[in-house]
């Protein structure tokens, strides 16, 4: 099973990611972003092609193909349940990942933390992200874009502890 965990950046995420892996068993935690840190490293913008040199390194071609291809080396070769908590409101990464994921795990469960902008802004300044920095910069489109029937299954966290939602999550799982 693959258990995409979708919402804004400040949406807690990670945090349920964690919470539920110490709740389900043979499972592993999956993280993305790392891949996109990893390519910004090793291609220098100057190398990216024009549409690639944002400040979004969702937007590389080579990130959206490398999170798939390597899904499906570590699915294969350690056996678990991958945990992937990322931020994906762009419906063409969302279409290219969850199709890719599918390809690699038939059981690909998707849940979408929602939560208003004020509650976002709330939970990063606790996290210390810089005020008006790029994740906050990033809410607005974010959560506009996540309200879409596409990114179900909406899990609304504005007035949840982690646990809370972690317990919406394990109970959809179980059906």
């Amino acid at each position: 099973m693959i258990i995409l965990i979708n919402g804004a950046f400040g949406s807690g995420k990670t945090s349920a990611a964690n919470m539920l892996l110490s709740k389900l068993d043979n499972s592993m935690i999956y993280d993305p972003e790392e891949i996109g840190y990893m390519i910004r490293k090793i291609v220098p913008e100057s190398v990216r092609h024009e549409h690639e040199r944002t400040d979004d390194f969702q937007d590389i071609e080579l990130w959206r193909t490398l999170t798939v291809r390597i899904a499906g080396e570590v699915k294969r070769q350690y056996n678990r349940h991958l945990i992937v908590p990322m931020t994906l409101y762009k419906e063409a990464n969302f279409d290219y990942i969850y199709d890719g994921l599918k390809g690699i795990d038939n059981d690909v469960v998707h849940f979408c933390l929602i939560a208003t902008e004020e509650t976002i802004h709330q939970r990063l300044a606790k996290r210390g992200d810089t005020y008006g920095g790029w994740s906050y910069q990033q809410t607005r489109k974010c959560v506009s874009a996540l309200k879409n029937p596409k990114f179900q299954e909406h899990i609304v966290t504005d007035h949840l502890e982690t646990r809370e939602v972690v317990d919406i999550m394990l109970s959809k799982l179980s059906h």
